[in-house]
């Protein structure tokens, strides 16, 4: 993808406009935190000694259950005229296997129609009382006002306890699940995320499965129905309401639509616990062109919800990375110290199977070992040393601060009321939380930390380019060794050495022979190609033109409206942008248009004085791949991928600059090869990088020897 295509299209959908920078969260603030100013006058020589816990009152949450065996938590809170439902259905987690994923797509098909209501009735109806419904693997959510609470749980009750799964709206949820899968392989943290769960956990355990475009082809609808029917029960599940309601009113609600509700044995699963790798694990995962790596130091914990070790061990984690108190120790060493990132923590979260330790941020590649060296230092150093009273009680203060605002949400309290009745809670333990926070003692939090932070036993996972991050991460490993993984956790195999007299050379000039020849490309006087893109956005539709080798001209449209049009006359180049605007095109993109104008810029390389550069092989699309770094005269570069077999080109990245800067890395896959006047033109090519989900590009139309005129190549 050439850069003045990948220029049109993100200014033509405002991409470049609203997204945040690689590593930057997009509520983060950009750049270093704003100076507090120092108070004058007389200053403390100290932190004042800490006071009594305060005292805090949690709303009263009123517990029932009904005959079949659903248990009712209502909080009343009479602030607003409205009132909010969720149905948590609390099944063990259930290991899918080969289908990994049909639990989340039962969720998704609760509201997609009923036996008396389609999926835009349901809709509809929910939209015409402003109320809010929703559904997932564990159940459904709704709100509303007030005086529409019997409409919306006539509509939840319909949903939950008459869903008719209709076959086209199950395609539909596949298919948008699909896109997700294409989208989430291009962003590291959710590589990252898919990666570690499987590291933690094994794929043999629930926790450490990871859909995939080939699990989310195995999943039947079938099969949504019968996890439905097998664990959707009653007597296993939550009735939560909160809002503008009394205890007895809910009750009446309850009973009259939920109280028909057939309970049912529901099977129970047990899974061996999940346990830290013996040594210091380094695993990696190659995101060509990437320049900057994702870092994600973790290991499974074994921490019990409920516990006063929880509370402690917040506390400790809180000082490391914990996100509720920005100047934690690792944002203020990766961020702060050196400017890094744009933000640095940790999480250490409890669960009744394993619980899980993380340590993360997102950095440029030419300081991701000294970001790990420093994620291990900040993590020693809590491991080895006492933190200070003052600081302790800084954070202290913090969390006692999130706690009680926390408690000014009705939800929170109808939150707290569940996790006791899950998790078999004492009654007092929310009552006690801030009790327990500030009697924490400097030796408590080393106490916590000696048991829960073991960076020795850590999986040091990246999520980068390979060959400018990889061989400094050895380092890590006590046996020097960096592991390597696709996107969704599966080890990479090793490719196969390059084979001997194999060079960068040959590879270019085996591709040109694959898909015709020096005199097959030679022979070509002038092509113009229809590609169309589809997304679940805008239908965009470009037309090149090319003459002579030497001359350029591109079209596109957006859903049938011209964006814009680019001409080169083989010495200056101009753009007519939207509403009339036009620019001339200078500098790298005259060269990018230059390049694009060649029927076959490889067979260039040579005499433009292009640098080639064979870096190896590696697996493309379940292939081996040459793999050839192509340097420009005027220094841009690119990685391109040849099949090892075919000789043809597969694969393109490239690093685009947008105008205001920013950095993305950009992947084209080609395939698709058909023969058009004696050459192989690629026919079908994949963009990633462009837009929040990948989009394929198919050539329509492409017409060879045509004669095009010389006036549509004209910079006027």
């Amino acid at each position: 993808m050439k850069k003045l295509l990948f220029l049109t299209i993100a200014l033509a959908l405002g991409v470049l406009a609203c997204t945040p920078k690689a590593g930057e969260k997009t509520t983060a603030s950009v750049g270093k935190a704003p100076t507090i100013p120092m108070p004058t006058g007389n200053v403390r020589a100290k932190a004042p000694q800490a006071g009594p816990a305060p005292k805090i009152q949690i709303g009263k949450a009123e517990t029932f259950t009904l005959e079949n065996g659903l248990t009712v938590i209502v909080v009343e809170n009479h602030k607003l005229p409205r009132v909010s439902y969720r149905l948590f259905v609390d099944y063990d987690p259930v290991l899918e296997k080969d289908a990994a994923g049909y639990s989340s797509l039962a969720g998704e098909m609760l509201t997609k129609g009923t036996k008396t209501r389609s999926k835009i009735q349901i809709d509809e109806e929910v939209d015409f009382m402003g109320a809010s419904l929703g559904a997932d693997q564990n159940g459904l959510s709704g709100r509303c006002l007030s005086k529409h609470s019997d409409k919306l749980l006539a509509i939840m009750s319909d949903v939950l306890l008459n869903p008719s799964f209709p076959a086209e709206e199950f395609d539909k949820v596949k298919t948008r699940t699909e896109s997700g899968l294409a989208s989430s392989k291009d962003d590291p943290d959710a590589i990252s995320e898919n990666v570690a769960s499987v590291l933690r956990n094994s794929r043999n355990h629930p926790y450490g499965e990871v859909m995939t475009e080939e699990t989310l082809q195995k999943i039947t609808l079938d099969q949504v129905k019968g996890h439905y029917g097998t664990y959707f029960k009653p007597n296993i599940s939550y009735l939560i309401i909160v809002g503008d309601i009394t205890k007895a009113k809910a009750e009446q609600q309850a009973k009259k639509y939920f109280g028909g509700w057939a309970k049912g044995e529901v099977p129970t699963h047990k899974y061996p616990v999940p346990r830290a790798p013996e040594t210091a694990q380094v695993a990696f995962v190659h995101k060509p062109g990437a320049v900057q790596s994702a870092i994600k130091i973790t290991y499974p914990v074994e921490l019990q919800p409920g516990t006063d070790d929880v509370i402690r061990a917040r506390v400790m984690n809180t000082i490391l990375g914990g996100g509720v108190y920005f100047n934690n120790r690792v944002n203020d060493n990766l961020r702060e110290g050196h400017g890094w990132t744009y933000g640095a923590g940790t999480s250490l979260s409890p669960n009744e199977l394993v619980g899980s330790f993380e340590a993360g941020a997102s950095v440029r590649n030419s300081v991701t070992d000294s970001a790990v060296i420093e994620f291990m230092k900040e993590i020693e150093r809590m491991r080895t040393e006492k933190v200070s009273n003052d600081e302790l009680q800084v954070v202290k203060n913090v969390m006692t601060g999130q706690f009680s605002r926390s408690l000014e949400e009705p939800g929170t309290v109808a939150d707290f009321a569940l996790a006791t009745a899950r998790f078999k809670l004492p009654a007092d333990y929310y009552e006690r939380y801030l009790e327990v926070l500030n009697a924490v003692t400097p030796e408590e939090v080393l106490l916590m930390a000696k048991k829960y932070l073991r960076p020795d036993k850590a999986y040091i996972l990246v999520v980068g380019n390979k060959d400018e991050v990889a061989d400094r991460l050895k380092q890590f490993s006590p046996e020097k060794k960096v592991n390597f993984y696709d996107t969704y956790g599966y080890p990479v195999k090793e490719t196969s050495p390059v084979p001997a007299g194999v060079t960068a050379q040959s590879v270019i000039e085996n591709y040109i022979n694959a898909i015709g020849g020096n005199a097959k490309i030679n022979a070509l006087k002038d092509a113009q190609t229809t590609a169309v893109m589809k997304g679940r956005g805008p239908e965009f539709v470009i037309k090149t033109f090319q003459k002579g080798g030497e001359k350029f001209a591109m079209e596109m449209t957006m859903n049938g409206q011209p964006i814009s049009k680019q001409v080169y006359d083989g010495k200056g180049g101009i753009e007519y942008g939207m509403g009339g605007a036009t620019r001339n095109i200078e500098g790298s993109e005259l060269t990018d248009m230059k390049e694009q104008a060649a029927f076959c810029k490889e067979a260039t390389y040579v005499s433009a004085g292009y640098k080639l550069d064979l870096k190896g092989m590696e697996e493309v699309n379940g292939s081996n791949a040459f793999v050839v770094e192509v340097t420009r005269p005027d220094g841009e570069k690119t990685t391109e991928y040849y099949d090892a077999k075919t000789s043809l080109k597969v694969r393109e990245v490239r690093v685009e600059v947008g105008p205001d800067g920013q950095s993305t890395t950009v992947t084209s896959d080609f395939s698709d090869y058909k023969e058009v006047g004696g050459v192989l033109f690629p026919h079908t090519m994949i963009l990633g990088g462009i837009f929040p989900v990948p989009m394929k590009a198919s050539v329509t139309e492409l017409k060879v020897n045509a004669g095009l005129d010389d006036k549509m190549f004209e910079v006027k």
